[in-house]
């Protein structure tokens, strides 16, 4: 049998994605978790976001804050409210004062087209969030 684009042994399918920016790692961090960082990748919080803390979102997105290192990386349980299952993502940002590469990981989604549905999602934000990035360090 032919292996699965994005099939793990362990933790169903899987996605990532990596796009390296020259912004300061902490200028980086710091966007992520602003107001227009946050409605960008994960969008209008009902709560806040805090390390232990379940968390929902105006466009239905819940979950919970498993690890949360600042200018390091968060790792967070991610559920659609259109989803039976629960996957998690991490975000981590890598790098210095002179660039910065933002990796989003996604894992335990239930199949090639949940995958497909998250690998468009996190392609537009991560062009989303480079962007207004780099519009703002200059």
């Amino acid at each position: 049998m032919k292996n699965k684009i994005g099939k793990t042994k362990d933790v169903g399918f899987q996605f990532g994605i990596r796009k390296t920016i020259p912004v300061s790692t902490e200028k980086v961090w710091d966007f992520l978790f602003s107001e227009n960082g946050l409605k960008i990748w994960l969008g209008k919080l009902n709560t806040e976001l805090e390390l232990k803390k379940e968390f929902e979102t105006e466009n239905g997105i819940s979950g919970l804050v498993r690890v949360f290192k600042p200018n390091s990386h968060i790792r967070l349980n991610w559920n659609p409210k259109t989803w039976e299952n629960i996957s998690t993502v991490q975000i981590r940002v890598i790098g210095n004062e002179n660039k910065t590469t933002i990796a989003i990981h996604q894992e335990k989604l239930l199949n090639s087209e949940q995958r497909n549905e998250m690998k468009e999602y996190w392609t537009q934000i991560i062009g989303k969030l480079t962007t207004e990035m780099n519009k703002a360090s200059r």
